[in-house]
């Protein structure tokens, strides 16, 4: 009996580049102040996203990320941007 072949999974990880305005992490900072959770010097929000792809092998499924994030996923001038294929 044959094993299933492990499908590739790829986090895309999607966070504003340093000296856009992130007004989320602005409020959570802020808020985070106001219950005495201090010193709080910096936060930043990011989006991560999981994609499980089926019958191709890693390197294709980070060539199909990559596509992703350039058409769909984030945007260039305001995003900075890692993916990485995880572990099988």
């Amino acid at each position: 009996m044959q094993s299933s072949p492990r499908r590739p999974v790829v986090e895309v990880r999607v966070e504003l580049k340093p000296g856009v305005l992130d007004a989320e992490a602005d409020s959570v900072q802020k808020s985070l102040t106001l219950l005495g959770i201090a010193p709080i010097v910096g936060v930043r929000t990011a989006k991560v996203f999981t994609l499980e792809f089926g019958e191709v092998d890693r390197d294709r499924a980070r060539e199909l990320a990559r596509e992703a994030v350039d058409r769909l996923l984030a945007n260039p001038v305001i995003h900075r941007v890692s993916v990485a294929v995880l572990p099988s």
